[in-house]
């Protein structure tokens, strides 16, 4: 009976961290993904200004990564991803009420700090804790694939809602309609979250022994000092940074088959959802692979596989009538991608990392990590605009290309490494 109940109570660990760990971020991000154009007209933005709050966000977030890595590691990771859903859904409900730019700009930079300075080092840490010694790949294999099934039934839902609101097809639905139905998806989006919170708080704990020792009373300048002085750390940073790279890029793939493949914005956002689906198939199989050999192996051939698509997308060789060719090299790289995406954070104990500074570590590394929510989305945007068609989406994809390779390099360095210490202990 104990066995079963230890079962349920990591089942049920797990799920709350995969609903909480994507609901943080509908809010900010995937609306804005989903209903871009609604957004825009409810907000009278343009996508320039849309971008800088994004940029406020992305400001304020790597700030927060640091500090917010500290604050994991001295308090139960359920008590802060809670606090975290509630403080972003209560920001839901000012988006609501449809606040002119210069405040939606502040809206962004408090979102910046309520998840990521609060949310995402707690969010890696409880996800490290439930994989114990021996199940880090599947831990965040399940991790990022289910987050990715959690972004797709968050936007069912809310096409559901918007639907209800709306007397036509989203195509001729009149301006203020639209808005009005728009409002309802952000209020509904505020509440499940808020839910989803209290879910967190209540019932996303694991047994007694399986938590302990798991935070500490005081994080030390030693402690961070002595987290810089891993050389895993270092070579983690390039990877993520590398990796995430790759994973902004996979937003050009629908505006890549209307564009060059000639798709109807239609089919265009078939392949966007195509996507979706993508991402918690390879999540879960990548994981489960991980764990019967080292995750930095998986890494590696998760950059091999995003520079072999990034060729095949940079070469030219994609005409309009190559469907089945485009869509096997969509499933391709987006397979590298994720399998990078997925792995980054597996390879913390096999980067003799200490649980009690997990947050720490991820802290530090996401510093450098996640700078491309800062500098990805223009330089994309600029490659794109100053070589308008088939050549701007080359030059992307040249650009996946490099970074891809700068990765891959990395993750083989940090297999090296990792294997060299694992046979010194052997000895």
């Amino acid at each position: 009976m104990a066995q079963k109940t230890n079962s349920y109570s990591r089942t049920l660990y797990l799920t709350l961290i995969i609903l909480a760990g994507e609901a943080v971020f509908i809010l900010p991000f995937v609306l804005a993904r989903i209903f871009r154009p609604t957004l825009l007209t409810t907000f009278d933005l343009t996508n320039t200004t849309l971008g800088y709050c994004f940029s406020v966000y992305g400001i304020v977030a790597l700030i927060s990564y640091l500090f917010g890595g500290v604050i994991a590691d001295r308090f139960a990771p359920n008590k802060l991803m809670a606090v975290a859903l509630a403080l972003t859904a209560a920001g839901g409900f000012y988006f609501a009420t449809i606040p002119e730019y210069a405040m939606l700009k502040v809206l962004y930079g408090y979102w910046g700090f309520t998840t990521i300075f609060l949310f995402w080092a707690a969010m890696i840490k409880a996800t490290r804790v439930w994989g114990g010694s021996s199940n880090q790949g599947k831990a965040f294999g399940f991790l990022d694939g289910g987050r990715g099934l959690v972004g797709a039934l968050f936007g069912s839902l809310g096409i559901l809602i918007f639907s209800l609101f709306v007397n036509d097809t989203l195509a001729t639905t009149d301006p203020a309609e639209s808005s009005t139905a728009f409002i309802y998806v952000i209020q509904t989006s505020s509440v499940v979250i808020l839910i989803i919170a209290v879910l967190v708080y209540f019932f996303m704990r694991l047994p007694a022994q399986e938590a302990e020792n798991t935070t500490k009373e005081k994080i030390t300048i030693a402690d961070v000092k002595s987290v810089l002085q891993l050389r895993s750390v270092w070579l983690l940073m390039v990877i993520i940074l590398c990796a995430y790279v790759g994973y902004k890029i996979t937003d050009i793939f629908s505006l890549y088959a209307n564009e060059v493949m000639l798709y109807n914005e239609v089919e265009a956002a078939q392949t966007g959802t195509y996507l979706l689906y993508i991402r918690p198939l390879v999540g879960v199989l990548i994981g489960f692979l991980a764990d019967r050999s080292r995750a930095s192996l998986y890494l590696i051939f998760g950059f091999g596989i995003s520079v072999l698509g990034a060729i095949f997308f940079a070469s030219g060789i994609l005409q309009p009538d190559m469907n089945i060719f485009f869509l096997l090299t969509i499933l391709i790289t987006a397979t590298g991608v994720y399998a990078a995406r997925v792995l980054y954070f597996a390879v913390l104990r096999e980067g003799k990392i200490p649980l009690q500074l997990t947050g720490t570590a991820v802290g530090v590394v996401s510093v450098i990590g996640y700078t491309p929510d800062i500098f990805a989305g223009p330089m994309i945007g600029y490659l794109l605009d100053s070589s308008p068609g088939r050549t701007g989406h080359e030059h992307v994809f040249w650009m996946l290309c490099g970074f891809s390779v700068v990765g891959l390099v990395a993750s083989w360095l940090f297999y090296k490494w990792s294997r060299a210490n694992s046979q010194l202990e052997e000895v």
